[in-house]
C-alpha cells in the first residue's frame, strides 16, 4: 500500500498511546481509524517546521511518496544556517563554507534521476586549505595522497607508512558508519545488538578517543593538528570525541574538499527545486508559535500569520525550541533539567567584511592554529568564558569564485568557535574583531583596516534570535561517547504523529545532515 511505511510507524506509536494512562483504547481506535490510515484517494497532510537540510530532504522524499507537503520556515529563505546574506554586489554563505562527503550529496540526488552537475558546478580545491601555526610558518594541505604522503615523510621521516594505516582505518569506518550506523534511527540499543555490528564497532573504536589514537600514530605536533582539526566541526575536544570520528579525516584528505561555484547555498537551492518539482509547498517568513496537541495527536500548527491543520508533523526547527516552548508539558520528551544537562557543541562568533582590494598570500580556506588550541578548547567546554587567546578561521571564497564579490574585491569572514549561553554584547564583539585584524596582518602581511567597506557580526543572540538555536549554539550537540547514537534525544515523540530531525537528534551535527523520514524512504 502506498504511505505504508508512514502507517507502520504510526501504527507502533499508536500501540504506544493505547497503553498509555492518557487514552483508553476506543479513543485511540477512533483516532487510528480516522486519522492514520490512508488510502490511494487521501494524501496524508505533512507539514515540515523549519527548512534546513533534513527538513528539506525529508520534504522532498516525502512529496515524493504521495504525500502533500507544506513546509514553514521562520525565515526569508530556505537552508536554515545555510542562508545568504547580500549587500552591494557581495554575496555571503552565512554558515557552512566546507563542502566535504560529496558522496552524500549525490546519493540524495540519485534518489530524483538527478547529479549535482544539474543544479552547480563542483571544484575541488587544491591545496584544500592552509594553516597557519605562526607568522612565516605554514601549511599547504596537498589535494593528492601522493603530495600527502610527502608532506608527512618531511615533517617526520617514517610517518607516510602510518598515514596509509591510519587512512585505511578511517575509510572502513567511512564505509561501516555511514552506510550501518547513520542510517540507523537509533530508538533503541537493541538495533545494535547484531554480531555483525558488534565485530565493526571494535574495529571503528567507538570507545577509544581521537587524541589517543592519534597521538599513538604520530608525534609530530603539526601533523596531530592536521589531524585532530576535522573534529571541531562535530563539536567537542579530541579528548572526548570517540575514535570512530576519523572517518572525518578520510572525508577531509581522502574525498577531498570542493566548493560549489556560487556559493554553498546552490546546494539548498538545487533540494528546494527538487521538492518543488515534488509539490512540495513553502512558506517563508512564517514562525511557529505552538503545536495544538489533542489526546496525544498535533491537530494544528499556530503561526504569527495563521493556523494550519495537519496529519503529521516533521519537527526540523530546534528540537529544544519544539520541546520546551511549542509543546505543552505534557508533550513534551525532556525535561528543562534533561537539556541544561546536555553537552552542546560551540557557538560561533561571525564577521562578515566586503574588501575593496584583493588579497595576498591566503587560500579559499585558512585555519589560524598559532594559539594553544587545548587552553581554546578549555574555554570553550570545561571553564566556558570568552576565549583568551581564539584560534580561529578565515574564508575568502572569491579567491575560487569571481561572482561572490565585485571586481577588484574581496568576500572574507572570519569565524572564532565560543562557548553557547556566553553573554553577548556589541563591545565584545567588537573587542574581538580587532584582535582578528591585527593578528591576520601580522600573519598573513594582509592590512585590511583600512579596506573595509561594511562588516556584520553574527553570533549568539543571532543564532537565538534566527534559529531559536538552544543556548545560542551554532553546531547542536557534541559529539561525545554518551550523546552518540541512540544516547541523543530521540527522534521519536509523545505526540504520536511527530518526528523530530535535524542537529539535535540522530545523526547529529555532521555536516551534511540527512532526516530520518529521508532515511526511511531510502531503505524502502
Amino acid at each position: 500500500m502506498k504511505h505504508q511505511s508512514l502507517i507502520n510507524h504510526q501504527q507502533k506509536n499508536y500501540k504506544r498511546l493505547k497503553n498509555s494512562d492518557n487514552h483508553n483504547a476506543n479513543t485511540s481506535n477512533k483516532i487510528l481509524k480516522n486519522r492514520f490510515i490512508y488510502t490511494m484517494d487521501k494524501k496524508p497532510k505533512i507539514t515540515v517546521i523549519g527548512a534546513g537540510f533534513a527538513g528539506l530532504s525529508a520534504a522532498a522524499l516525502l512529496a515524493k511518496d504521495g504525500c502533500d507537503v507544506t513546509v514553514l520556515e521562520k525565515n526569508e529563505m530556505a537552508g536554515g544556517r545555510a542562508r545568504t546574506w547580500e549587500k552591494d554586489g557581495f554575496l555571503f554563505d552565512m554558515g557552512p563554507s566546507w563542502y566535504w562527503m560529496p558522496d552524500v550529496f549525490e546519493n540524495y540526488f540519485k534518489l530524483f534521476n538527478k547529479t549535482t552537475s544539474d543544479f552547480y558546478e563542483l571544484k575541488r580545491l587544491s591545496p584544500s586549505y592552509r594553516i597557519y601555526f605562526g607568522k612565516d610558518d605554514i601549511m599547504d594541505v596537498p589535494s593528492t595522497l601522493e603530495d600527502l604522503y610527502k608532506l608527512f615523510e618531511e615533517l617526520e621521516p617514517g610517518s607516510s607508512k602510518n598515514l596509509e594505516s591510519f587512512l585505511a582505518q578511517a575509510k572502513y569506518k567511512y564505509d561501516v558508519g555511514m552506510n550501518e550506523y547513520v542510517f540507523k534511527p537509533s530508538h533503541s540499543v537493541m538495533e545494535y545488538f547484531d554480531p555483525r555490528l558488534a565485530v565493526s564497532g571494535i574495529k571503528l573504536q567507538l570507545l577509544g578517543n581521537m587524541r589517543k589514537h592519534v597521538h599513538k600514530l604520530f608525534k609530530n605536533d603539526k601533523l596531530r593538528k592536521l589531524l585532530e582539526f576535522p573534529v571541531l566541526f562535530l563539536g567537542a575536544t579530541p579528548q572526548n570525541t570517540p575514535a570512530l570520528y576519523s572517518l572525518m579525516n578520510y572525508a577531509d584528505l581522502v574525498l577531498g574538499t570542493w566548493y560549489p561555484i556560487g556559493g554553498m547555498h546552490k546546494i539548498v537551492s538545487a533540494m528546494q527545486k527538487i521538492a518543488e518539482e515534488q509539490g512540495v509547498k513553502f512558506i517563508f517568513d512564517t514562525e511557529v508559535k505552538k503545536i495544538v496537541v489533542n489526546k496525544g495527536i498535533a491537530e494544528e500548527i499556530l503561526t504569527n500569520k495563521g493556523t494550519y491543520k495537519t496529519d503529521f508533523i516533521v519537527g526540523n526547527a530546534d528540537y529544544h525550541h519544539i520541546d520546551q516552548h511549542l509543546l505543552d508539558e505534557p508533550y513534551r520528551n525532556y525535561s528543562a533539567e534533561y537539556w541544561d544537562s546536555r553537552t552542546m557543541a560551540p557557538s560561533c562568533l561571525l564577521f562578515y567584511i566586503g574588501l575593496n582590494k584583493k588579497l595576498k598570500n591566503i587560500l579559499h580556506h585558512n585555519l589560524f592554529f598559532d594559539e594553544n588550541f587545548d587552553e581554546h578548547a578549555e574555554e570553550i567546554y570545561t571553564e566556558p568564558k570568552w576565549p583568551s587567546k581564539p584560534l580561529f578561521y578565515a574564508c575568502c571564497p572569491s579567491i575560487t569564485d569571481s561572482s561572490v564579490a565585485p571586481e577588484g574585491c574581496e568576500n572574507l569572514f572570519f569565524l572564532i568557535p565560543i562557548a553557547p549561553g556566553l553573554k553577548d554584547n556589541e563591545s565584545e564583539r567588537q573587542k574581538y574583531f580587532d584582535l582578528l585584524v591585527h593578528r591576520f596582518k601580522n600573519l598573513t602581511g594582509n592590512d585590511i583596516s583600512d579596506s573595509i567597506l561594511f562588516k556584520r557580526s553574527y553570533a549568539m543572540n543571532d543564532f537565538i534570535e534566527d534559529y531559536h538555536a538552544f543556548k545560542g549554539n551554532a553546531y547542536g550537540l557534541a559529539n561525545t561517547l554518551k550523546q552518540t547514537a541512540f544516547l541523543k534525544p530521540s527522534m521519536k515523540s509523545k505526540v504520536t504523529n511527530l518526528l523530530y530531525t535535524g542537529q539535535l537528534t540522530v545523526p547529529g551535527p555532521e555536516y551534511p545532515l540527512q532526516s530520518y523520514l529521508d532515511r526511511w524512504q531510502q531503505k524502502k
